[in-house]
């Protein structure tokens, strides 16, 4: 079964090889009818379409090669190679346009060559215009499909070979009236100027190309794409900002460089997360990008609990629980920190003293609403295996739940709990309750009935460790 990798070389293959065998059709059957009619119009088209066989051949070559995986000496792949093919198919259009041009005008002016506009000229340029609708449309299908900026080139010659056929059939129609009306003198030259417009046609599609193969050799974006790919980034949640957006293009790939700002506060893991969003939004707009997102850390906006969140990831320390209060002397904040519980008190009161200055030092600095009057670091050993504990059996855990319920109905907007579960672990009491409290009560006044619970439970039960209440709305 075949990759979608593979899938794609293969098709795209497939259509530059049958681009190469009717370049080869045509070359062939334009070539003996100009020899045969002497029409500079059939030769000029000739002359095109034998460009195009190289250039198809060129394109075949290129996406060969350019849908090789990448290495070691191409970390971006070999996609530029379909450049490379575009810009020397450019090259090859424009010296044969440049001998058009001197051959229609020596004719024109100089020299008195006679034009045969038989049937079989008229059907071979029909059947030029059908052969080239036929493989531009497959090949600017798959082009689209792949975004192949060779196979694109070559759709885009072909395509223009119809008009450039259509064009020497009027100037043969032109040379024919004039014999059938006796005004030969006046048409004979009708090739030769069909001839010139032919050219001109080409080196505007020639130019045109060798443009935007210029551009992408110079990696230049796409427009408008890094616009696209900021808006979407701003609706993504934790980027404050889009500070840079690289963009290019290497053959049907494109590669997304990005630099999002981030909220300082935020922790590694937390960061990483807001990347992988970012990347998929990106990914929303170009499918098979390769995109990488750096996190910019900023401070904007903050409050007092994310400069203190900020100060402690800077520290790398973990804490919990933070509380802050203001009197007249100042800020006042107090919170856990987590240390593994096999360091010394001595090590331990280190950290604890360095994450303090830390706090000060970071608080002082910013916009606070009075200086720091004191910090109150709690150190907490952090939890590091399982605890075993055994459940509480039936009847003394019903007194519990019974006295627990009881509590309960005192409480103003509180209509009851549930899951209540009762386990002795390390010599404690360990409880864990779902409090059902009236849903329209704001978050701040339904944490102080948490808290009043708790206080009132660890009066009720001094044997009680650590006490978890989930609120819930009813």
């Amino acid at each position: 079964m075949r990759t979608k990798l593979q899938e794609q070389s293969h098709e795209k293959q497939s259509a530059a090889a049958s681009s190469v065998a009717a370049g080869i059709f045509l070359t062939g059957i334009k070539l003996v009818i100009a020899l045969l009619t002497g029409s500079l119009g059939i030769l000029a088209e000739a002359a095109h379409s034998g460009l195009d066989l190289v250039a198809a051949g060129i394109t075949l070559l290129a996406v060969r090669v350019s849908d090789r995986p990448a290495d070691e000496s191409h970390p971006y792949g070999h996609g530029k190679v379909e450049n490379l093919s575009a810009l020397a198919e450019t090259g090859l259009l424009l010296i044969t346009c440049v001998w058009i041009l001197y051959e229609a005008i020596r004719r024109l002016v100089f020299v008195k060559v006679e034009v045969d506009p038989s049937g079989w000229a008229f059907l071979t340029m029909f059947v030029s215009i059908a052969v080239d609708f036929s493989r531009s449309r497959k090949l600017a299908r798959v082009a689209r499909k792949y975004n192949s900026q060779a196979l694109e080139a070559d759709a885009l010659h072909f395509s223009t070979d119809i008009w450039s056929s259509a064009v020497v059939i009027v100037g043969l129609a032109l040379v024919l009236y004039g014999k059938v009306t006796g005004a030969e003198a006046v048409f004979l030259r009708a090739d030769a100027a069909a001839a010139i417009i032919v050219a001109l046609i080409v080196v505007f599609v020639s130019l045109k190309l060798g443009r935007r193969t210029v551009d992408a050799l110079l990696d230049r974006a796409p427009i408008g794409l890094a616009e696209r790919y900021t808006s979407a980034l701003s609706a993504v949640d934790g980027v404050l900002r889009v500070s840079r957006v690289r963009v290019r293009n290497v053959g049907s790939q494109v590669f997304v460089d990005l630099n999002v700002d981030v909220p300082r506060h935020l922790s590694f893991e937390e960061s990483h997360d807001v990347t992988r969003r970012a990347r998929d939004a990106v990914c929303g707009i170009s499918p098979d990008a390769d995109v990488v997102v750096h996190a910019d850390p900023v401070a904007e906006n903050e409050g007092m609990l994310e400069r203190i969140q900020a100060a402690a990831v800077s520290a790398q320390a973990s804490v919990h629980n933070i509380t802050t209060h203001i009197t007249q002397r100042g800020v006042w904040i107090d919170l856990d920190l987590e240390v593994d519980p096999s360091l010394s008190l001595e090590v331990a009161h280190r950290r604890a003293t360095e994450l303090e200055a830390k706090l000060r030092a970071a608080l002082d600095a910013g916009n606070t609403p009075a200086p720091v009057a004191d910090v109150h670091v709690h150190i907490e050993p952090r939890g590091e295996m399982l605890e075993a504990g055994t459940e509480i059996p039936g009847a003394e855990a019903l007194q519990y739940r019974n006295r627990i319920e009881g509590l309960c109905r005192e409480l103003k907007y509180c209509r009851g709990c549930q899951d209540v579960e009762v386990h002795l672990t390390k010599g404690r009491v360990y409880l864990s309750m779902h409090l059902i409290i009236d849903s329209d009560r704001p978050v701040a006044e339904v944490h102080r009935i948490a808290e009043e619970l708790e206080n009132r439970l660890r009066i009720e039960f001094p044997q009680l460790g650590r006490v978890v209440i989930h609120t819930e709305p009813a």
